[in-house]
C-alpha cells in the first residue's frame, strides 16, 4: 500500500483574522471512558498494588499522556453501560461493593472497584471536568437525586454523610451531567415523546447544591435522525443546557465494519468521506434546534464519535479491541476541523473511547503503553482549545478522485490564540498527491514567523505498535515559506498538519 508522490495541487485558503466567528470550547476535545472491554481495568486502572507504576491505582503513563494534550473533559460510566450501572455498588469499601454482569459487553463480571471516587480521582489528577451520565434506562429519580447529592452537597445531608463515611470530606464540582444515554436503544427502546416526558421528569431532581451548577444534558439523537430531535427540542428543550449527538464513522456497515489495518484504497476513500459527513449531521440537526433556540443556549454535545471497525482477529468481541492507524488520525483531524467550525452550536465533544476501545488514543499491554496516531492528532490540534475561531475560506479547492467519486483535497480550520498568534490545521486526504497550500491572511500585517509540525507516513495503514511504538509520530513541518501575509507550505499525502503563524 505504498504509492508514488505526484505532483502537488493547488488549494488557496483566505482566513479572516478580524474576530467574529466564535469561540471554540476546549470541551470539543473532550474524551469517553466507558466500562467496556480494557478501557477502565488494565487501561486507567491497575490498582494500588500493582508493579506498574501507579498513583492511588491510575497509571502515571496514561495520566502523562492525558495530562500533555489537556483533556479538557472526560466521560463516564457509559455509554450503553451508564443505563445498567447502579452508583451505589461502586462506592465504600473494595470488599463490600457488590459486582454485577456486564452485559452490553461480554458478560464479563464487572466488580465495581472503580467508582465514583476513582474517577472523580482521576479527573481531579488530569486537571479535567468530570461528565457523568446517569441511569435512565434501569434506575429510578431517587437513585440519581442521591448520586448527585452524594457527590456535591457539602454540608449535613444522608447522602453527603456516606460519603464523608467513604473517606471523601470536601463535596466534589460537578459541571457536567447526561440524564440516560441511547434512550431510543440501549437506553430503553423509548420514543421521543416518551423519553422526553422522561428527562423533563428526571432533571427536575438534578438538583443544584452549594453553588454547585450542573449543566443538564438531554439524551439526543444519532446519525440523522432528526425527528427525535425535533421532539426533544419542542417538548423538552427549555429544561436542557446541552443535548447529545453520536455519531461513528462505519466504513461498510454495522454487519461488516472492515479491518482497522487491512484495507485498500477505496476503503480509505469511504471512510474518510463518512468522516466529513459530520458536516451535513451536525448542520441538520442544528438547524431544527435553531428554530426552538435561536440564542443558541443549548449546546450540542457530541459525545461519541470515532471509527469503528471489526474487532482484532482472536480478541473478545465484546471488547471493541481495534488497533488505530493513519487512517484513524485523517478521520480525527477532519471531525475536529468541523466541530470547530460549528463552534457557535457545538459545546463538547468526546472520542470514543480513550484506551483499548474503539478509536483509541492510547492502547496497554500489561506495563507497556503505546500512543496511537489519533493521539498525535490531538496533540497537534490542542493550540484551539478555548481560542477564537477564525473564518477560513478555501477560494481554490484541489479534489482527490477515485473513479468517479470526488471529494476536497484538504480540510483546514484556523484560530487566533490570546497572544495573536494564528493556528492553522490542515488534513491532506489524498492518499497520492502532495497539497500544495496557500495560506493568505486578511486584515493582517506581513507574518513574522511560520512553524509546523506534521502526521504522514508511506502507507496507509501506518500504525504503532508495542515493538514498533514510533511508527508513526509527528515531524517538523519544514517546507513553510512566507512573504508579507501569506504563507506556502507542501502537505504530503496522508497527512495531518499544525501550522502556527507568529504576526
Amino acid at each position: 500500500m505504498t504509492y508514488p508522490v505526484n505532483h502537488p495541487k493547488q488549494t488557496t485558503i483566505e482566513i479572516d483574522t478580524a474576530p467574529s466567528a466564535g469561540t471554540i470550547s476546549p470541551h470539543i476535545y473532550g474524551h469517553f471512558a466507558e466500562h467496556l472491554g480494557r478501557c477502565i481495568y488494565e487501561g486507567f486502572w491497575v490498582g494500588e498494588d500493582s508493579p506498574i507504576p501507579n498513583t492511588h491505582g491510575i497509571r502515571n503513563d496514561v495520566l502523562e499522556a492525558l495530562r500533555k494534550i489537556k483533556i479538557p473533559v472526560l466521560r463516564w460510566p457509559g455509554g450503553c453501560f451508564a443505563d445498567e450501572y447502579h452508583w451505589l455498588d461502586g462506592v465504600g469499601p473494595v470488599q463490600t461493593r457488590k459486582p454485577m454482569i456486564n452485559s452490553h459487553w461480554g458478560g464479563v463480571i464487572e466488580s465495581n472497584r472503580f467508582g465514583t471516587h476513582e474517577f472523580l480521582l482521576l479527573c481531579e489528577l488530569l486537571g479535567c471536568e468530570p461528565y457523568i451520565a446517569g441511569n435512565v434506562g434501569s434506575g429510578t429519580v431517587q437513585e440519581m437525586q442521591a448520586w448527585i447529592e452524594y457527590i456535591t452537597h457539602g454540608g449535613e445531608s444522608p447522602m453527603g454523610n456516606l460519603r464523608r463515611q467513604n473517606g471523601r470530606e470536601a463535596p466534589w464540582r460537578l459541571k457536567y451531567f447526561g440524564v440516560g444515554n441511547e434512550n431510543w436503544g440501549c437506553g430503553g427502546n423509548m420514543r421521543p415523546e416518551y423519553y422526553a416526558d422522561v428527562y423533563r421528569r428526571f432533571q427536575t431532581y438534578v438538583r443544584n447544591y452549594g453553588g454547585n451548577s450542573i449543566y443538564k444534558i438531554a439524551c439526543g439523537s444519532h446519525d440523522g435522525n432528526l425527528p427525535w430531535t425535533e421532539v426533544l427540542m419542542r417538548e423538552a428543550g427549555r429544561y436542557m443546557q446541552g443535548l447529545s449527538l453520536h455519531y461513528y464513522t462505519i466504513t461498510h456497515s454495522w454487519a461488516h465494519k472492515g479491518s482497522a489495518t487491512q484495507f485498500d484504497e477505496a476503503e480509505w476513500f469511504a471512510t474518510l468521506t463518512k468522516a466529513a459527513h459530520m458536516d451535513k449531521i451536525i448542520s441538520d440537526h442544528a438547524a431544527i434546534m435553531d428554530n426552538y433556540d435561536p440564542g443558541k443556549r443549548v449546546g450540542l454535545i457530541v459525545d461519541e464519535w470515532g471509527t469503528w471497525y471489526d474487532v482484532e482477529p482472536g480478541t473478545n468481541p465484546g471488547f471493541l479491541y481495534q488497533q488505530n492507524s493513519l487512517r484513524d488520525a485523517l478521520v480525527a483531524g477532519i471531525t475536529l476541523n468541523i466541530f470547530n467550525q460549528h463552534c457557535d452550536r457545538v459545546h463538547m465533544a468526546n472520542l470514543a473511547q480513550t484506551i483499548n476501545v474503539l478509536q483509541s488514543i492510547a492502547l496497554t499491554d500489561g506495563p507497556s503503553m503505546v500512543l496511537t496516531p489519533t493521539y498525535h492528532t490531538f496533540d497537534l490540534y490542542q493550540a484551539h482549545q478555548g481560542a477564537t475561531l477564525l473564518r477560513a475560506n478555501i477560494v481554490e479547492a484541489a479534489v482527490y478522485s477515485l473513479g468517479a467519486q470526488h471529494t476536497a483535497q484538504v480540510s483546514v480550520s484556523a484560530s487566533k490564540a490570546a497572544g495573536g498568534s494564528v493556528h492553522v490545521t490542515l488534513c491532506n486526504l489524498d492518499s497520492r498527491d502532495m497539497a500544495s497550500v496557500s495560506l493568505v491572511l486578511g486584515g493582517q500585517g506581513a507574518i513574522a514567523r511560520a512553524h509546523g509540525r506534521v502526521l504522514s507516513a508511506s502507507t496507509m495503514n501506518a500504525h504503532n505498535t508495542f515493538e514498533h511504538a514510533s511508527a508513526v509520530q509527528p515531524v517538523a513541518l519544514d517546507s513553510v515559506v512566507t512573504h508579507h501575509s501569506q504563507a506556502t507550505l507542501q502537505l504530503p499525502p496522508m497527512s495531518v498538519a499544525a501550522v502556527t503563524l507568529d504576526l
